[in-house]
């Protein structure tokens, strides 16, 4: 099969459909296609009722359509990144990520990877929250939901600027995705979130689009439960692992000290405080006003350093896109011989 490296010069808009359980709406889909569209990947993740086999009667004969299919379904982020390799694999420059089940609109497929096409950013991804219109007929538990995820997922991934984190609109420069380490993403449902601190460590340039989304008959997979007490942690695991990477690993600055005296000086004040606060409760004495000065002051400062380095780790946005930096340098792309182990949840 012939394959050609990702270019500026000829680039190839592909767009990638993980499937599963998606038959009533992918042949929609595919159907409202553009013409700007060059490849079509769809990815059959082990679907019961046979997706793969569905997107390619919707458009017999087309030659941009390309059906991979798993023996064992690996989730919506194993399906992306198999449909990834297959594009890079293709001779696509920029893809494009969209569900089967009819939630995004083709037609804007165009105004997402615009971004990426002309070389302002490495990924980017869509934002159903920027017009209050489009937020009014949100669903109100999705609302609520995105507004908490959309809170952590800054803290974990950097991105301070971007909003709807779990929004699966998304647009990739292959030079960028060659870069991911794919076999460390999750697979399953974090795996937009994982994307995002992922490409914080790569300093890759991530923008907002706004755009609406369409809520008809189709039905999340997603366990609300589940992720309530497993996004959390996994949010807290990325942030510790960015910081340590991108403060300490790579660099040590400022904000560094910031963070280590800070944290510090407030631990301090907090043990410091409390231990003498519950040996005056027992005893039935009174603290002295120097000890209580030492506590409230080592909290106060630290509290104060704590926020200086918010405030810097805000504004260390990327601004130059990484797939500029490495063009010509990415030359293996991503291996696509070999596939994708399956998953049944989500990696470390």
């Amino acid at each position: 099969m012939h394959t050609r490296p990702a270019s500026p010069e000829s680039p190839c808009l592909a767009v990638v459909i993980p499937c599963y359980k998606v038959t009533r709406h992918i042949g929609g889909v595919l159907r409202d296609m553009g013409p700007e569209v060059e490849l079509i990947v769809c990815v059959d993740d082990a679907c019961p009722d046979g997706s793969g086999k569905t997107a390619q009667e919707a458009l017999p004969g087309d030659p941009r359509l390309h059906v991979v299919t798993h023996e064992e379904n690996q989730g919506v982020g194993g399906a992306v990144l198999t449909g990834y390799k297959e594009a890079v694999k293709l001779g696509a420059t920029c893809m494009v990520k969209i569900d089967g089940d009819g939630q995004m609109d083709p037609a804007l497929i165009s105004r997402i990877a615009a971004p990426v096409l002309m070389g302002q950013a490495d990924y980017v991804k869509g934002n159903r929250f920027f017009n209050l219109e489009d937020v009014r007929a949100m669903p109100m538990v999705r609302l609520i939901g995105n507004a908490g995820l959309s809170f952590l997922s800054k803290v974990s991934s950097g991105y301070w600027n971007l909003f709807d984190p779990t929004n699966g609109f998304t647009a990739i420069h292959a030079n960028v995705a060659a870069m991911l380490p794919m076999d460390r993403i999750s697979k399953r449902y974090f795996f937009e979130s994982d994307m995002l601190f992922r490409l914080n460590t790569l300093r890759a340039v991530v923008v907002d689009v706004p755009m609406a989304a369409r809520y008809e008959d189709e039905e999340s997979g997603l366990n609300v439960k589940r992720a309530l007490v497993s996004f959390p942690f996994l949010h807290g695991r990325n942030f510790l692992k960015r910081i340590f990477y991108n403060y300490f690993l790579r660099n040590f600055s400022f904000a560094s000290l910031n963070l280590v005296l800070g944290f510090l000086l407030f631990c301090f004040g907090v043990v410091f405080g409390g231990a003498h606060w519950i040996h005056s409760t027992v005893s039935g004495t009174t603290a002295s006003s120097g000890t209580v000065m030492i506590a409230a002051v080592a909290i106060i400062l630290g509290f104060q350093l704590l926020l200086n380095f918010f405030n810097a780790d805000m504004a260390d946005l990327p601004r130059e896109p990484v797939h500029k930096k490495v063009a010509g340098l990415v030359s293996h792309c991503i291996p696509s011989d070999n596939p994708p182990s399956p998953s049944s949840g989500d990696n470390a």
